[in-house]
């Protein structure tokens, strides 16, 4: 029997965010040991109360939530995704306030001492902006030599960016802290829009797990609405009643790395352009002195992962 997986969710809920987390909460190969908050698709404070809405959702409030950094590394003001998210980060659904709380300390001291703890065994699922676990790389340095692996939901290589030409959401939204990573020396694997891309959930296989009407089958329904409109508008999908899920493409990976195709290259983040700040610019040459620091996802069985999806979320 295959041993489980301890993981951590660095996130920032977010319609896809909850359905990855929903994701690595039903599935038997991880064991989510706690959820940390970051800002991005809406504030850090918002993001933390969604954290636990999902939470107790799907019945597992006892994962302790800590809330993290509401600002870019460079203090630069942060921007949002009320247009994907709503204004509430979950699809303006209006969702009561939830009955739990986070924990009072702060995310990024607990990121350190959790994975200083047991090196080589905490992979973090760094699914929303990068700035706690840039901190945490640079506060401590044996971080990044103890994390067993740091999954990165953003970047590309080949595809156009969703909020620039060449910039995607969780990098642009931060670029020196996913520089900071991606320079650590840890080991990090970026599922970014090269596979994201290509994975694009049925109306089928929604309706599949809606028909579970299980509380946090019910609270996802409600938020999907809002991002189908989004990237209905925006012409994301190939069918009209599919959606995306940005991230449960990284957590499809820790669980079953076997349906993603990696390559290892050098990849650094553009922070100075003007037209290319947040760009993951990966060093393609043949004849390149540069060593491989990034593992990077250049395809997937779109299928396999959305069937892997709708078989785990249907049952929790």
């Amino acid at each position: 029997m295959a041993q489980v997986k301890r993981v951590i969710i660095d996130a920032d809920p977010g319609i896809d965010d909850a359905a990855a987390i929903l994701m690595a909460l039903a599935s038997p190969k991880l064991q989510v040991e706690a959820i940390t908050t970051v800002f991005g698709n809406a504030s850090v404070e918002q993001c933390t109360r969604n954290t636990l809405l999902i939470l107790e959702a799907a019945g597992r409030a006892d994962i302790p939530v800590y809330q993290g950094v509401g600002r870019t590394l460079t203090y630069h003001t942060p921007f949002y995704s009320p247009h994907i998210h709503g204004d509430d980060g979950i699809g303006n659904i209006d969702a009561p306030a939830p009955t739990t709380r986070a924990q009072q300390r702060q995310a990024v001291p607990e990121l350190i001492d959790r994975v200083l703890a047991s090196p080589g065994e905490i992979t973090l699922m760094a699914i929303g902006r990068q700035t706690n676990v840039a901190l945490a790389v640079s506060i401590e340095p044996r971080f990044a030599e103890s994390v067993a692996e740091i999954v990165v939901m953003g970047g590309s290589i080949h595809q156009p960016g969703n909020i620039s030409p060449l910039a995607t959401a969780n990098i642009g939204g931060d670029p020196e802290a996913a520089d900071a990573v991606y320079r650590s020396g840890a080991k990090v694997t970026q599922i970014g829009l090269d596979v994201c891309n290509k994975v694009e959930v049925s109306g089928e296989q929604q309706r599949r797990v809606w028909d579970s009407g299980t509380p946090a089958a019910r609270l996802l329904q409600s938020a999907t609405r809002f991002i189908n409109r989004a990237y209905q508008r925006d012409n994301r999908l190939s069918n009209s009643d599919g959606v995306m899920y940005s991230d449960l493409s990284p957590m499809a990976y820790a669980i079953a790395p076997e349906l993603f195709q990696c390559q290892d290259m050098h990849v650094r983040v553009e922070t100075q352009g003007e037209f290319a700040r947040g760009q993951t610019v990966a060093d393609l040459r043949k004849n390149s002195t540069n060593a491989p620091n990034v593992s990077v996802a250049m395809d997937t069985d779109g299928d396999a992962v959305t069937e892997l999806w709708t078989s785990l979320v249907s049952t929790i």
